[in-house]
């Protein structure tokens, strides 16, 4: 075992008889929970198991399962149950998996898998893709063109992150943390499961759907309000979409449990009157900022070190600085490499998002790769906007696009198909009068449908995609002055 690894293990031994994790019905102590680990990494032995993909909902299942294929050296694979089957597929046949933990049976036999025997699936390849040394762990992330791409970590960059995540936030062992996101995400994998466990937490683990999330982005609202009531958790990390709901809820009256001491968000743009507003309620909002490809967190505000608008501080394990063109920069903490891809000689990791420090903390301006020129030569980038648009109650979803025109041509999904088009741009209004001229909202219209996974408007995991966007709202605009005024793609 490395050594990480082994004062990882004797670090949960200490907490003993503390209560590690719960499902509502069942708990497990640090004790039970290793015995429970050790009685997997046998099995896993036994069955010679290399390459695991776990295919389960967030239960105790899971992080044992998980636990196990860390601390035995095998390679773990979590399939998000939010991609599509052809997704699955992919990452099933992609990373070389000979075991799968969970999972329908039909994924089973379409990727040749025997019928599972005591909860495990097994296959034998001819062939298995190579993976850069020391891969523990394959995430995938699902980019806006294309399938998912792997992502290869060791196990020394997760527990690193888990460590300074634990130092950062002051988790201690009566904190009770509710995973409210996938565990197949990173971010709740490290931050949701190895942070709290190093700091002798209790995790709370219920499935998805009991918990209000269903799929990619449908949300039951009261279930998961009920969830956060009776469970009383202390930290909680969410979305900005998440964020966004809970916010709303407390203002119209509903009532949030006080025990709440850290609630981390990240995984997009948050709009500072967003997190304004919760401050205004009360509640310990911490916005933070992270990629796969570091192994999830990068920087993270924290109650010692705040300041709403940036991402926070980077984090003790890691550099963070800028490039030339103000293209953020990190090292210190970072993948292997892309799944089939020849890892990079580069000690530092070009991440794409585009940013400035103020005092320490990192601002972001958006992607670098969506930031767009309008035909007055002024840089926009567009996720600035629709995160100003969809921190407004009225509006679900929005898409900016102004590449090469003289004004910025918008599409809205309100939250509400009741919503009237006078109600949604008294809001782009609103909106326009705290924006630079060149940033505004010049022309809009309601979208036909939400941006979703299913008419590939958008990511599994809520992002926008572009391109696809463009082609098929081009249409809609036809008509429009602006987007007849130049020959504009985006």
């Amino acid at each position: 075992m490395r050594p990480e690894l082994g004062a990882f293990w004797q670090t949960l031994a200490a907490h003993g008889s503390q209560v590690a994790l719960s499902d509502g019905s069942r708990t497990l102590s640090y004790t039970e929970l290793l015995i429970a680990v050790q009685q997997r990494m046998a099995q896993l032995a036994g069955l010679q198991a290399q390459r695991v993909a776990l295919c389960l909902d967030n239960s105790i299942d899971w992080v044992l399962w998980d636990l196990a294929l860390l601390f035995s050296g095998r390679v773990c694979v979590p399939v998000p149950a939010f991609f599509s089957d052809s997704q699955k597929v992919h990452v099933l046949e992609s990373s070389g998996v000979d075991a799968l933990i969970g999972g329908a049976d039909t994924l089973v036999s379409r990727c040749g898998f025997a019928a599972y025997s005591h909860g495990i699936a097994q296959r034998v390849l001819a062939t298995v893709p190579v993976l850069a040394e020391g891969t523990q762990k394959i995430t995938y992330t699902s980019g806006t063109t294309g399938q998912p791409k792997g992502v290869c970590l060791d196990a020394g960059v997760q527990i690193a992150v888990a460590q300074s995540l634990h130092q950062a936030t002051g988790a201690c062992a009566t904190d009770r943390h509710l995973c409210v996101l996938p565990l197949a995400t990173l971010l709740e994998n490290i931050a949701g499961i190895y942070t709290p466990l190093l700091a002798g937490a209790r995790i709370e683990l219920r499935a998805m759907n009991d918990i209000g999330l269903q799929g990619a982005s449908g949300l039951d609202l009261p279930r998961l309000l009920g969830n956060v009531l009776a469970i009383v958790p202390s930290s909680l990390i969410l979305v900005p979409q998440l964020l966004m709901a809970l916010v709303s809820a407390a203002e119209r009256g509903m009532r949030l449990p006080a025990s709440l001491r850290f609630v981390a968000v990240g995984g997009g743009r948050v709009a500072p009157q967003l997190l304004q507003r919760a401050e205004a309620l009360g509640l310990p909002v911490f916005e933070g900022y992270g990629l796969s490809e570091c192994a999830s967190v990068v920087c993270l505000n924290t109650p010692q070190a705040r300041r709403i608008g940036a991402v926070g501080q980077p984090l003790p394990h890691l550099q963070v600085c800028l490039a030339a063109d103000g293209e953020v920069l990190v090292r210190g903490a970072r993948m292997l490499g892309y799944l089939g891809e020849a890892p990079s000689a580069d000690d530092w990791l070009a991440t794409g998002d585009l940013g400035h420090f103020e005092d320490g903390f990192l601002v972001l301006h958006g992607r670098k790769k969506h930031q767009f020129i309008t035909a007055y030569g002024r840089n926009v980038n567009p996720e600035w906007v629709e995160a100003e648009l969809t921190q407004q109650a009225p509006i679900a979803q929005a898409w900016i696009h102004g590449e090469a025109l003289p004004g910025n041509l918008a599409v809205l999904v309100p939250r509400d198909a009741v919503l009237s088009d006078a109600e949604l741009g008294a809001v782009v209004t609103q909106v326009n009068a705290g924006l630079p001229d060149y940033a505004r909202v010049h022309q809009w219209l309601r979208a036909d449908q939400a941006f979703s996974p299913a008419n590939g408007l958008a990511t599994a995991n809520g992002r926008l995609r572009r391109a696809a966007l463009w082609a098929h709202y081009e249409g809609h605009f036809a008509n429009s002055s602006i987007a007849n005024a130049s020959d504009s793609h985006p």
